[in-house]
């Protein structure tokens, strides 16, 4: 088996090598081929992930190169993106422009994802366009944020098999079975609704319901804990966990005012933990993961990452929640949209299981949301200005009328490098 990563250089790649050392037997795993445009940072990655393979007996040999058509000319049956159009510079301008409007700044909510979204989804068209004319039975594994939404345009538009993956839910479920000190592997979770804007509503220890005593467990943790955060009633009233992503709805005006207060930007810290990453992975004695590799986030996506291409290739019939059409999955909205749940894996794709529909308070934020989402995909492959105001209005966390053309300026201005050709012929 050959697997393709687009987005090589990234410092999460040696968590996604470490999760595949220890499938490669049952995988059959030969090659895995790194593709990044950055030759410094990826010759470190690609040097640092081949010691970890030569560490655990040279299961399969790592390449890496700046061409991307070549590398899908080879014949993977798996290419993973993980690809950041701008790197982390450009999401600290993301983080900064919601701080500039007085809104949230973030990197795949509010205006910020906007943002990401907009310089993202005609580069994840163009590799499948490359992937249709090269590597058509591929598998397209999506980590790129937003996840939902450039799943949902690879879906649209993409004309290639796609499933979006998020490490959340394994994180998630990992963090019950630590509370519970159970086996991951018995914890089942229904986690429902969208990329980032999901609940738990249910949640069983090998076919037993535990969901009660988890959120009880959960509600006590935040009664004890400080900061920012949901109240511990919020979890008694949907009798659900939310996403961690769920605060920035939820908690809107307080993470507003915490932003304002000059905390810096998740895009200062990543920096520096990069930073210090790459020193790392350049050491040549180092052939595993280093502790520092927790500090960049992502916990569980090499996990996640290695388990979904395995079920998919032995067809195992396993469930994972990952980012697919909704199919009746979730019966209150549309067949045609990309919802996050639970799937059963097999050598077809994946199969959404059916559940029951979305309580209205899910309900109505989810649709709010989805509606965003689908404008931002026919902002930017239309590159019509009026459409990515219209996706800036309809999104929860956006600005209001009065500001709406105010932040689409500062956005395109700040921008420019990337989205610029987008509206050439919509600028004023």
């Amino acid at each position: 088996m050959h697997i393709v990563v687009i987005g090589g250089a990234s410092t999460y790649t040696p968590e996604l090598i470490d999760g595949l050392i220890g499938r490669a037997a049952d995988l059959g795993l030969t090659v895995v081929t790194l593709v990044d445009p950055d030759t410094t940072r990826r010759t470190v990655v690609s040097a640092f992930c081949r010691r970890m393979v030569a560490n655990h007996g040279g299961q399969f040999v790592i390449q890496d190169t700046a061409d991307r058509r070549a590398a899908l000319q080879s014949g993977p049956a798996y290419v993973i993106t993980q690809l950041r159009v701008g790197g982390q510079h450009a999401r600290h301008g993301d983080e900064l422009l919601g701080r500039r409007h007085g809104l949230i700044g973030q990197e795949t909510t509010g205006v910020g994802g906007f943002a990401k979204a907009l310089r993202t989804i005609p580069i994840m068209l163009d590799i499948a366009a490359d992937m249709r004319a090269f590597c058509p039975d591929a598998l397209l594994i999506n980590f790129t944020n937003p996840a939902g939404i450039i799943t949902e345009a690879l879906v649209r538009h993409g004309g290639v098999k796609v499933i979006g993956l998020c490490n959340n839910a394994m994180t998630a479920q990992r963090g019950i079975a630590k509370a519970l000190a159970v086996d991951p592997l018995d914890v089942q979770i229904e986690q429902v609704g969208l990329n980032h804007l999901n609940w738990i509503r249910h949640i069983s220890v090998a076919g037993s319901d535990v969901t009660t005593q988890v959120l009880e467990l959960r509600m006590a943790e935040l009664r004890g804990s400080g900061g920012v955060h949901i109240p511990a009633e919020l979890i008694g009233m949907l009798q659900a966990l939310p996403s961690g992503y769920l605060d920035y709805f939820y908690m809107t005006k307080a993470i507003v005012a915490e932003q304002q207060s000059g905390i810096p930007t998740r895009a200062e810290v990543v920096m520096d933990v990069e930073r210090r990453l790459i020193e790392r992975y350049a050491d040549v004695h180092l052939c595993e993961k280093p502790a520092e590799l927790m500090e960049r986030g992502g916990a569980y996506y090499s996990t996640a990452a290695a388990a979904l291409i395995c079920s998919h290739h032995l067809s195992d019939g396993a469930i994972h929640v990952v980012n697919v059409r909704n199919e009746g999955a979730l019966p209150d909205l549309p067949a045609d949209v990309v919802v996050e749940v639970p799937c059963l894996i097999d050598r077809n794709g994946a199969h959404p299981l059916t559940h029951a529909p979305l309580a209205p308070v899910m309900h109505g934020l989810t649709s709010q949301v989805k509606a965003y989402e689908q404008l931002t995909i026919r902002a930017a492959i239309e590159g019509d200005e009026g459409l990515a105001m219209q996706a800036l209005l309809s999104n929860p966390l956006g600005p209001d009328v009065l500001h709406v053309e105010e932040v689409w300026r500062d956005l395109r201005r700040t921008n420019a490098s990337w989205i610029d050709r987008l509206y050439a012929t919509t600028a004023s």
